[in-house]
């Protein structure tokens, strides 16, 4: 479990020494909680490393942000299924993703995934596609305008595909593809355009 809490006025850039690993369960899943707590007139920047959910891996995986209304969020994920650069794909594992934003005590954004051998979601077109990476980056601030949105999505990542959405409030984008590099690259695009806005 990691729990962060930014005090009013506080602004806080966190990110991890190295990628996350998951390894192959005998049987029992293993678990991480991740919960940022953002006090009033704060800023909190979650910038981690990858996940690489190795084979035989079973995985809870749970993000939670409670943000006060006017508190500001940039957070991203960005998840390698498998380690394809030794020839290992995702075959034989499985996770549980959850994604939860708070604002004000309201619940501004929640998703849900399972990922898998028998979930359709893998070899989907509208979904994963067979391919191996995926990345998802939320922006939370109320200062998102039009602008920033249209510099966002005249952004492309250098391998893979890119999208960028807006919500009231919620800037979300996307990465799937099958290079932790690409999706790092292009998440750090965005948050150069993002940073200035709402921090």
């Amino acid at each position: 479990a990691i729990d962060v809490r930014a005090d009013a006025g506080a602004h806080a850039l966190l990110t991890t020494p190295g990628a996350g690993k998951w390894y192959r369960s005998s049987g029992a899943w293993a678990r991480q909680r991740v919960t940022i707590d953002a006090a009033p007139g704060s800023c909190v920047e979650w910038l981690p490393q990858e996940t690489i959910l190795f084979d035989g891996s079973l995985a809870d995986i749970a993000w939670e942000a409670n943000l006060a209304p006017d508190a500001c969020l940039v957070a991203w994920d960005i998840a390698c299924l498998g380690r394809t650069g030794s020839g290992e794909r995702y075959r034989r594992a499985s996770a549980r993703l959850e994604t939860r934003v708070i604002r004000g005590g309201r619940l501004a954004w929640l998703e849900r995934g399972r990922l898998g051998p028998s979930a359709r979601v893998m070899g989907a077109r509208a979904g994963l596609a067979d391919r191996s990476v995926v990345g998802t980056m939320i922006s939370v601030s109320g200062g998102l305008g039009d602008d920033l949105v249209a510099a966002c999505r005249a952004v492309a990542p250098a391998e893979g595909a890119g999208a960028v959405t807006r919500l009231p409030g919620i800037l979300v984008a996307r990465y799937l593809g099958d290079e932790s590099e690409a999706a790092r690259e292009y998440f750090c695009a965005l948050w150069r355009y993002v940073r200035p806005a709402i921090a």
